[in-house]
C-alpha cells in the first residue's frame, strides 16, 4: 500500500508538472527533460507512468477536466436554473483558466493536439457542446431563452462563445482579462437570447457573477 501511495503521489507530481511546462511552452516546445526537471523526478518514474509527451498531455487534459466538471457540479442540479448555470459555466472556466494551471494546460493542450481528447478517448469538445445544448434546452422550457430559439444552435453559440474568449485570451497574453470579458460577452448576447422582460435580470446575474471573480 505504501508503494502505491508513493507511485500515485509520484505520477501526481508528474502531471503537475507537465501542466505548468505545457501551459508555459505550449505542447510542441515542451520537452520531457523539462517535464522532468520541473516534476523534480527521475527520468525512470515518467516513464514508468507515461510512455511519450503525447500520452502524458493527453492525461493532463483528463484531469483538468475532471477539475472542470468537479467546479461545474453544482450547476448540473435540475433545480438550478438553467440560464444561470449556462453564465455560470462560463465563470468557472474564465475562473480555473486564471488559477488552476492543470485546467488551463487542459484547455491549451485540447487546441494543440488537436482531436480534443484526452488518454481516456472522450473527445471533450463534444462534451461540453452537448451539456450546453442541454441546458440551453431546459432554458427554453423554463421560459428563460426565447421560445423560438433552438437549443441545438444556441447550446453551440455558448461553447463557441467561451472557447472563443478562451483562444483570444492565451493569444493576446491576458488570461487575467477572462473574466472580464465573459461578462462583457454576456452583456451584448443576452438581448438577443432572453425575452425582454427577463433581460434586466439576467444581465445583472452574469454582473454579479463577475464581481465573485473580479474585487
Amino acid at each position: 500500500m505504501a508503494r502505491q501511495a508513493r507511485a500515485e503521489i509520484t505520477r501526481d507530481s508528474v502531471l503537475a508538472g507537465a501542466a505548468d511546462v505545457f501551459l508555459r511552452l505550449g505542447y510542441a516546445n515542451a520537452s520531457l527533460s523539462e517535464i522532468i526537471a520541473q516534476s523534480n523526478v527521475t527520468k525512470g518514474a515518467l516513464y514508468f507512468h507515461f510512455g511519450s509527451k503525447e500520452e502524458l498531455a493527453r492525461a493532463v487534459v483528463d484531469q483538468g477536466n475532471e477539475r472542470l466538471v468537479s467546479a461545474c457540479q453544482g450547476f448540473f442540479d435540475p433545480r438550478v436554473p438553467a440560464l444561470e448555470a449556462s453564465i455560470g459555466i462560463t465563470y468557472v472556466v474564465a475562473d480555473l483558466t486564471m488559477n488552476d494551471p492543470m485546467v488551463g494546460a487542459m484547455l491549451k493542450l485540447t487546441h494543440q493536439i488537436g482531436d480534443y481528447r484526452g488518454a481516456s478517448g472522450d473527445n471533450i469538445a463534444k462534451t461540453w457542446g452537448e451539456t450546453h445544448r442541454l441546458l440551453a434546452e431546459r432554458a427554453v422550457a423554463q421560459g428563460d431563452l426565447k421560445s423560438d430559439l433552438d437549443p441545438d444552435t444556441i447550446g453551440m453559440l455558448l461553447q463557441e462563445m467561451t472557447a472563443g474568449v478562451h483562444i483570444t485570451a492565451v493569444g493576446t497574453d491576458s488570461i487575467d482579462q477572462m473574466a472580464v470579458r465573459m461578462e462583457r460577452l454576456w452583456y451584448f448576447l443576452l438581448p438577443s437570447i432572453v425575452p425582454e422582460e427577463k433581460l434586466a435580470y439576467f444581465r445583472e446575474f452574469a454582473a454579479r457573477r463577475l464581481r465573485r471573480y473580479v474585487p
